[in-house]
């Protein structure tokens, strides 16, 4: 048994039988059989490996990319190996790559000039969870999947250290492992010295390191974090770091979704000194990635013919639509127009580059605006848990920092490196943003190219990179006062400037009104949840109260999803086009005919033409719903359908907010000059005295406002009607 060498800083590993790699003999018996594998392994009549390293090489690439599986179909017990003790055996295998290059005279160069060849490892085994690794793992292959949340700009990493001694000007060379492994310089000279030539000793620390002899690699430091899907419910995401080596630097960037094959490593921390020596950080030394998101931004996962076969049915099913929509959310009763907006936005559109490489967004952004107690954060939770990727988060708890990205400091390199916010990491899905107007103003501008141009571009620190936020935004918000205030304009109940408005593809103002009936429905249906039964519900006075399950369950419908965005990429045909653009057409002359007639110089909410496009969208997400390729008229009538009962119809009210603003404050006046305090009148006789000078819906907006404010109350089973304050 070997000894554990942990003060090198090297891996080392503890095995139960003899080790094949300790003598000379065994290590070129051992070389030999790698450069006998990337020599004559073939596939399809193909020396794959082989012209894999003529290409690469070529070009100037010193590497070969070697999946495990073919080597354990050449040699089953040298792939064993291999995974047991990649520290001693994978520089074996990148010796014999470089041999190779050189017997089959692809360069002039001796082997001792050449450039060390690069072996990356890739492995079709299933990943190992980020919260079981743990001490059997290390010095072992192990494959790990996750999100990169931050990535530090490439180092230069000594692999050989030429030092000399600054008396005698004696030389030594110093191997330095890979990793965050160190080498320590000798304390006292090393160079021979003979009795009789009187030469003094060189003192302590005589070596200064020759950079210029010396040899460096590129090397990065990268932080992994595990998938949101696999956290446990109220724990927090754990995380791991990993470093990247030669050919692999500069490969990923933060929010991508990645699967690496690595060496599990150990390396003491630079604050953790007087913690003991026993004791280790551990890290992955990669050896091989794939990344798991592609240049469209969609995420790939392999289907099975059955699974395949599910989808395809699914797809034609002829009210899948609907269906989908009762889906979302079926324990919060109504709203099937959002429902079906929200349905649009897991979906999305299709992503466009035009020949002058400018991309166009196909995912679809929705707000949500209105009182209180209308189950807007549930919905948000929703849409979190089914979307493939989702991320939620709070406004008043979000800076902009933590939305986009931020430049962090290392504590223990003293570097900056990028660290991705929420936008990045649902990079390719849905981020859910709640309580939207409690963030700040700065907060909230930040988010501007994000949501549009779908990048966040960063330029701090001297770093100047842009990342991907390829998601879409389903944001939730209250107006200025906590509950819609009739008495005040749109403009005055919505604070958010046309900027951030115009960005969102559907607007959707949910108002609490008070109806008995509607009431009623409500009443049962959450009744219904709390009991967990639909007993209640077959009892409810009327039929329309929907089921508390929903016809789809979320498995289902996060791999539907999953499998429609990376299968159909829609467009739209001739004549659904020209009806999306007479349409167009006309809205742009109607809100321009509001705005005459109200006199109001601009709606608080514009109409542009991102608003063409997000009609266009919408269309697109409904055609790849079925899996269609074409987006036809009736995608192009229900897009339009949802726009006007979202987006238009506040414009609508805006439009109409400022001669009713005036008619609902006069009828204010004269209620209150005309009952004085403590006076008690019926509600009939009030109001047929008011409807008298002012409209029916004047009167019923000001008595709901007098009512709020506590101005006047109801007596007698709301037949009387009170004065009981100012």
């Amino acid at each position: 048994m070997a000894a554990l060498g942990w003060d090198t800083g090297r891996v080392f590993s503890v095995g139960p039988t003899i080790r094949t790699a300790e003598n000379p003999h065994s290590r070129s018996k051992t070389e030999e059989k790698f450069r006998d594998f990337l020599r004559e392994f073939r596939l399809n009549q193909e020396f794959i490996y082989r012209d894999q390293l003529r290409q690469n090489f070529l070009v100037g690439r010193h590497f070969v990319e070697v999946n495990l599986a073919h080597l354990a179909a050449y040699d089953d017990e040298l792939a064993n190996q291999l995974r047991d003790r990649p520290g001693e055996y994978l520089p074996l295998f990148e010796s014999a790559a470089k041999t190779l290059v050189v017997q089959h005279q692809l360069t002039h160069e001796s082997i001792e000039q050449l450039v060390d060849t690069q072996v990356m490892l890739l492995s079709n085994a299933n990943p190992v969870p980020l919260r079981e690794l743990d001490a059997a793992m290390v010095s072992k292959l192990v494959r790990l999947s996750g999100i990169v949340i931050s990535a530090s700009s490439a180092t230069s990493k000594a692999t050989v250290l030429h030092a000399m001694c600054k008396s005698c000007r004696h030389t030594v060379q110093l191997p330095v492992g890979s990793g965050f492994s160190q080498v320590q310089l000798p304390r006292t000279c090393s160079a021979p010295r003979q009795p009789e030539d009187g030469s003094s000793d060189c003192g302590l620390d005589p070596y200064v390191v020759s950079t210029e002899r010396s040899q460096f690699v590129d090397q990065q430091t990268v932080k992994l974090q595990e998938v949101m899907g696999s956290v446990p419910i109220g724990e927090l995401p754990r995380h791991c770091l990993m470093t990247a080596d030669r050919e692999l630097v500069n490969k990923i960037s933060p929010g991508t979704s990645v699967t690496v094959t690595g060496i599990c490593s150990i390396f003491q921390a630079g604050g953790k000194k007087n913690a003991g020596s026993s004791l280790r950080t551990p890290y992955i030394r990669i050896t091989g990635m794939q990344l798991d998101l592609d240049k469209t931004g969609q995420f790939g996962r392999a289907f099975s013919p059955e699974e395949e076969e599910a989808m395809l049915k699914l797809s034609r099913t002829p009210d899948l639509y609907d269906i989908f929509s009762r889906s979302i959310a079926p324990g919060i009763w109504g709203g099937m127009d959002m429902k079906k907006a929200i349905t649009c936005l897991l979906f999305g559109g299709s992503r466009k580059v035009l020949p002058d490489g400018m991309k166009l967004r196909g995912d679809v952004n929705v707000l949500l605006l209105g009182d209180p107690g209308t189950a807007k954060s549930q919905l948000l939770k929703f849409v979190e848990k089914v979307s493939p990727i989702g991320v939620y988060t709070s406004g008043k708890g979000s800076s902009a920092a933590g939305l986009t990205a931020s430049v962090v400091r290392d504590p223990a390199s003293r570097e900056f490196y990028l660290e991705g916010g929420a936008m990045v990491l649902a990079d390719g899905g849905v981020v859910c943003i709640d309580e939207f107007d409690k963030m700040r103003e700065e907060d909230r501008v930040a988010i501007h190219e994000a949501m549009e141009q779908q990048t966040i571009s960063i330029a701090k620190a001297g770093i100047t990179t842009i990342l991907n936020s390829r998601t879409s935004v389903l944001a939730a918000a209250n107006p200025v006062f906590g509950r819609y205030n009739d008495m005040k304009t749109p403009a005055e109940n919505i604070e958010f400037q046309s900027t951030i408005l115009s960005r969102f593809d559907l607007i959707f103002i949910v108002r609490d009104v008070h109806n008995a009936q509607q009431d009623s429905q409500i009443a049962y249906h959450v009744l219904a949840n709390h009991m967990n039964t639909s007993d209640v519900i077959h009892r409810a006075a009327s039929g329309a109260v929907n089921a508390v399950t929903g016809e789809l369950d979320m498995a289902q419908m996060r791999s539907y999803i999953t499998f429609c965005k990376t299968r159909c990429a829609p467009r739209l045909s001739e004549r659904a086009a020209s009806k999306l653009s007479s349409h167009f057409v006309s809205v742009r002359a109607a809100v321009a005919r509001q705005k005459q007639q109200t006199g109001a110089t601009t709606s608080v909410i514009p109409i542009t033409i991102r608003q063409l496009e997000a009609i266009t969208r919408i269309s697109e997400s409904l055609a790849k719903m079925r899996l269609s390729t074409v987006a036809t008229e009736a995608d192009v009538e229900e897009a339009i359908r949802l726009f006007n009962k979202s987006t238009m119809e506040a414009v609508k009210t805006s439009a109409q907010s400022k001669e009713t603003q005036v008619e609902v404050e006069a009828c204010r006046s004269f209620i209150c000059n005309r009952y004085a305090v403590g006076t008690r009148v019926r509600e009939e006789a009030m109001r047929e005295e008011v409807t008298r000078r002012f409209s029916s819906k004047a009167f019923d907006q000001t008595l709901a406002v007098l009512i709020q404010k506590e101005t006047f109350a109801y007596r007698n089973r709301r037949l009387m009607l009170q004065r009981v304050g100012k």
